[in-house]
């Protein structure tokens, strides 16, 4: 079995194993608000939907501005064109430590290919995402927004579940969005084709 089987055999037996605590870390009994319990954001559980959009069907991205883990700024804007892929994660969150080495691996495979990865760590605390950034080697800047602003602003494709990634094209269109945690098998053709563009 070669190493990439591997990795995908123990990501799904992983996957069955922590699908409770996708619904009771990841959902809205930890941090996260249902909306239709009542909650104040439109953070659900996931249904571990991905589309990837072709040219003509993108929309533009919303404008994302913000302070980053480390303290410094970030604005989308001064990113445009590069391929961007934002993954929306928190510390607390089982299958985000999952898909972490799988995400560090996938910016590292792309990032001479004019691919900036961006993390946007939610209803979190501080400590906890910069914790968690050590702890899994992760070398591309996260944005801290404990109250999920970023996330809100996509309001064409909500990524309504953690841990949850968007793709966006070279020309700041939304072209590919992850509901779910991601393997570097399925995101990295998908980032390799949007910057071959």
């Amino acid at each position: 079995m070669s190493l990439a089987q591997r990795r995908r055999v123990a990501f799904v037996i992983a996957g069955a194993v922590l699908a409770g605590l996708l619904t009771a870390g990841c959902g809205a009994g930890e941090g996260v608000s249902d909306p239709a319990a009542g909650g104040t954001n439109r953070y659900v559980t996931g249904d571990g939907t991905s589309s990837v959009f072709a040219p003509a069907e993108r929309s533009k991205a919303p404008r994302v501005r913000g302070e980053l883990l480390d303290g410094g700024q970030f604005d989308l804007a001064e990113l445009r064109g590069k391929v961007v892929v934002l993954n929306f994660w928190a510390s607390w969150c089982a299958p985000c430590r999952l898909e972490a080495p799988e995400l560090q691996a996938t910016y590292q495979a792309t990032k001479d290919l004019g691919v900036q990865f961006v993390g946007v760590d939610i209803r979190d605390e501080r400590d906890k995402g910069k914790a968690f950034h050590d702890s899994f080697g992760i070398t591309y800047p996260s944005l801290f927004d404990p109250p999920g602003k970023t996330a809100i602003a996509f309001r064409d494709v909500p990524p309504n579940t953690i841990p949850a990634t968007i793709v966006i094209d070279r020309k700041g269109r939304i072209a590919a969005v992850f509901r779910k945690a991601v393997l570097r098998d399925e995101l990295e053709p998908v980032v390799s084709k949007i910057a071959a563009e």
